[in-house]
């Protein structure tokens, strides 16, 4: 990258700023012509002897020589207008393409950071630079060359129109500059000094708040957020200090500018005005120059701001520069180079005087020397600072080498390039990274290395255009990605047919057909599935008629009927929202719910159990603690509420609840009985009458819902799949009973059968495959996030499978289970696999042990356990 800002502007945008310059000095003759006109109205048109006009060789009578004058200001007021409009699009438009380009490539940097550079600057530091701190240059470079030339050529264009008018006028507007110019420069220079202060405590404030985000279970474990919050003020004041020098100065150059600018207009009217009684200047040119000397100011500002603005990006852009240009950056022909064709990763794997790590740092290899032939299966077993791991890693450019060689058939492996560490080897580490998007995103992501060529330009030519100009990746991230040729497929159902097996193998199958069943498909993209689950639905419904003691565990939904083991507020919807306004707890709050409840006199009974629940829930729940799980289990009260709940109570009885106007008191009460579900509560405040007359609202409220309203709601209909809700709720299309024994898991296993039998397990998978798994998995247990890592892994059928203690996070059994399944799944490939189970060697083909950065014993496992006898010691780091 450029070291200086004025470096990268003219490195990407010369061409571009130049048109900028052209148009800001074609645009300076009109800007002339528009100060000089209120000169000629007052002069000529308004001044003068009596009698016609010429205007470009036409006569015209003096008042329509006025007019003409009026009409040609106007004319110039538009045309400079219009080249300011042209001219800060255009910059707008430099602008935001450069700061699109610099985030482009400082995001290309953080991918090619060595590790080390993380323990360096922080997560936070990283997002605050690309995001906040870049922001301002997108403005001042459309600024850079534009505003000086701009401004400083209307600065000229005014100087010499008063000094056309009076050369002594012209010394009285320019005699102050030269006192400003030494004056200020100096202090802005101290301002700058501070703001880059100011920027550096800003990373130190960001990175104490994440360092406290992330380390708040131990701060308050140690009862330290006293101390804490000392040091954070600390923090804050001297951001506070810094600041204050800041605006001290900063207002005092303000206070400067503003003094001397105002003593102009003392000499304008006293020299001028000495001038005009002498006759040797007329009233027209005194007031013209007095304006001129107005729209002077406008320009010297912008000047002076452009200066402080012009340091303050500087400072910025260098400051950033420095921390985006570490030692060891990766090169960008490592990410970009195609693979080599003639290379062979079977054959000798050697390493000799192997250096990894950083230099001072504990672990790491110090001059291994070991050879493999290849494909094995190779157990890597050491203690904590054995340097197993940091084989693994160098092998994928994870780690530093520092000297030494290490090869495949003579060919350096820590130079390939990404294209074949990333496609042809596989490293899970422990724990592995799990990114924002579908469990299916997450699996096929080592296939995403190119579009295909027929995706290419789907973001439309100007999109592709702006990209472009930007320097930005010309490919469209929406597009197809996946290399299906990688793995040996041709289409998207073949795929598939991999991902169900690799699923199988990393024993994620059944957590993904449960979340399918959780999940939800649009019915006009997927008309088939929702076809099959309605096929479902009715299948599942015969089973349940034929037998009377299943047909006792579901409620199916009935249009005519209320449903008990539903709350009030899903029987008053009698539909799944597809938008928040009309989600069930919020309900109470929505004004059609509201009145169509009063209209069927049905709002003050509502109340008043409402009323009811909340002293029941008061009476029962006072004297738990607010942890206890009977809150999640019974309440309708949470038990930071309930205080609040006990005061309204104390406060209005039922009788005065049934007559609450419409307020937060009525709203919370009915917002609690539109949580009741009378099979669970069992407190008999919803008798057969008031369901009748629930039903009869359920029919009123979607009568009087407008067509926009319908829309947002899936109704339940017997014969239609509702897009609001579940596989597993469609094929139900009911609630299960609550108050019959097991009902749930006998219930689920009749829908599992009828799955079975109608052959739709794969087909929930397959949905199940399309589940959001949250910013970095979040929604995904630890253990879910690391067999997705090994079935990522496993995808691509590697020819290295690089296992970094990748199962530790599993109990003994099912660590057992999944080596048995990855060893069978890479049977004939090469798998390097760190881990701390010296009974597990038998499984393992070779075995090479580590010790203080030493390859100490490597053979078959009955020869590695002759030379070093018990391996359990060796794995334990003793």
């Amino acid at each position: 990258m450029q070291r200086s800002l004025f470096g990268f502007v003219r490195a990407y945008s010369w061409p571009q700023q130049l048109a900028i310059l052209a148009l800001t000095l074609t645009s300076l003759p009109f800007f002339y012509l528009w100060v000089e006109l209120p000169k000629r109205i007052v002069d000529d048109a308004l001044g003068g002897p009596p009698g016609p006009r010429d205007f470009f060789g036409i006569e015209l009578a003096r008042l329509d020589y006025l007019l003409a004058l009026c009409f040609v200001f106007l004319a110039l007021v538009i045309v400079n207008g219009v080249f300011k409009y042209v001219i800060n699009v255009y910059k707008g438009v430099v602008g935001e393409r450069m700061l699109r380009r610099l985030r482009y490539e400082l995001y290309h940097r953080i991918l090619r950071f060595p590790p080390s550079h993380f323990r360096v600057v922080s997560q936070g530091q990283l997002v605050q630079m690309v995001n906040a701190e870049v922001e301002p240059l997108g403005g001042f470079i459309g600024d850079a060359y534009a505003v000086p030339a701009y401004q400083g050529g209307m600065l000229l264009t005014i100087l010499a129109f008063m000094f056309v008018q009076n050369p002594f006028m012209g010394l009285a507007a320019v005699v102050l500059y030269p006192l400003q110019i030494a004056v200020i420069p100096p202090l802005q220079r101290q301002v700058n000094e501070l703001g880059k202060q100011r920027v550096r405590q800003v990373r130190v404030l960001a990175e104490r708040i994440g360092e406290s985000a992330s380390g708040v279970d131990d701060i308050r474990a140690n009862d330290a957020t006293a101390y804490e919050r000392a040091r954070f003020a600390d923090e804050l004041g001297r951001v506070f200090f810094i600041r204050l020098g800041i605006y001290r100065k900063k207002f005092f150059i303000k206070f400067l500018n503003n003094f001397l600018s105002q003593l102009a207009p003392f000499l304008f009217y006293s020299i001028g005005g000495y001038l005009v009684l002498q006759g040797q200047l007329t009233i027209g040119a005194i007031l013209a120059i007095v304006a001129a000397h107005e729209k002077l100011t406008s320009p010297w500002k912008e000047l002076l701001t452009y200066y402080q603005m012009m340091w303050d990006s500087q400072i910025k852009y260098e400051q950033v520069v420095n921390q985006f240009d570490p030692p060891a950056l990766r090169p960008r022909h490592a990410q970009e180079a195609p693979p080599p064709a003639d290379l062979e990763l079977t054959g000798r794997l050697a390493a000799s005087g192997l250096y990894v790590g950083e230099d001072e740092a504990e672990g790491g290899l110090k001059g291994a020397r070991f050879a493999l032939d290849l494909p094995a299966h190779v157990a890597l077993l050491g203690g904590h600072a054995g340097g197993h791991s940091e084989l693994l890693r160098a092998m994928v450019g994870l780690a530093p080498v520092q000297s030494g060689s290490l090869t495949i058939n003579d060919r350096e492996i820590t130079k390939l390039p990404e294209s074949v560490t990333g496609r042809r080897f596989a490293y899970v580490g422990n724990p592995a990274h799990v990114f924002a998007g579908s469990l299916r995103h997450n699996l096929v992501y080592g296939l995403k290395h190119h579009p295909r060529p027929a995706e290419e330009g789907g973001r439309g030519p100007r999109e592709d255009a702006e990209a472009k100009a930007s320097a930005n990746s010309p490919h469209d991230s929406a597009g197809d990605w996946i290399d299906y040729a990688e793995i040996g497929v041709s289409h998207a159902e073949a795929l598939d047919d991999r991902l169900l097996e690799v699923l199988e193998t990393v024993r994620l199958s059944r957590d993904v057909y449960v979340l399918g069943l959780r999940g939800r498909v649009q019915p006009e993209r997927a008309p088939a599935v929702a076809k099959r689950i309605l096929a479902a639905r009715h299948r599942l419904a015969e089973r349940l008629a034929a037998d009377a003691r299943l047909a006792r565990l579901v409620e199916p939904f009935d249009p005519a009927r209320y449903n008990d083991n539903a709350t009030v507020a899903e029987n008053l919807l009698f539909g799944a929202p597809l938008d928040p306004v009309w989600s069930t707890d919020r309900l109470a709050a929505n004004s059609l719910v509201r009145k169509v409840l009063a209209e069927l006199d049905l709002d003050a009974e509502l109340r008043r159990i409402g009323w009811q629940l909340a002293a029941t829930m008061v009476e029962l729940f006072a004297d738990l603690p607010p942890d206890h799980e009977y809150f999640r289990r019974f309440s309708f009260i949470g038990a930071d509420d309930l205080p609040e709940y006990r005061e309204l109570i104390g406060r209005v009885d039922a009788d005065e609840a049934a007559r609450l106007a419409d307020g937060p008191d009525a709203e919370r009460l009915l917002a609690l009985t539109m949580q009741l579900i009378p099979a669970r509560h069992r407190l008999g405040l919803v008798e057969d009458a008031l369901q009748e007359r629930l039903v009869q609202a359920r029919h009123r409220l979607r009568q009087r819902m407008s067509e926009a309203d319908r829309a947002r709601i899936a109704f339940f209909e017997p014969e239609a799949f509702n897009r609001g809700a579940s596989l597993q709720d469609n094929i139900l299309f009911g609630r299960i009973a609550l108050d019959q024994a097991n009902a749930e898991h006998i219930v689920l296993e009749e829908i599992a059968g009828v799955i079975d039998e109608l052959g739709l397990r794969r087909l929930i998978v397959q949905v199940g495959l399309d589940s959001e798994v949250g910013l970095g998995g979040i929604r995904l247990g630890l253990q879910l996030r690391q067999k997705l890592a090994l079935g990522r892994a496993l995808v691509r059928r590697p020819d290295w499978l690089l296992l970094d203690d990748s199962l530790a996070l599993f109990e003994r059994a099912e660590q057992e289970r999944l080596r048995d399944r990855l060893l069978e799944a890479s049977r004939g490939r090469t798998v390097l696999w760190v881990h701390t189970r010296p009974e597990w060697t038998d499984a393992f083909d070779r075995v090479l042990v580590f010790e203080g950065g030493q390859v100490t014993a490597a053979g078959t496992p009955g020869e590695v356990s002759a030379r070093k006898g018990d391996l359990a010691t060796v794995a334990a780091g003793a």
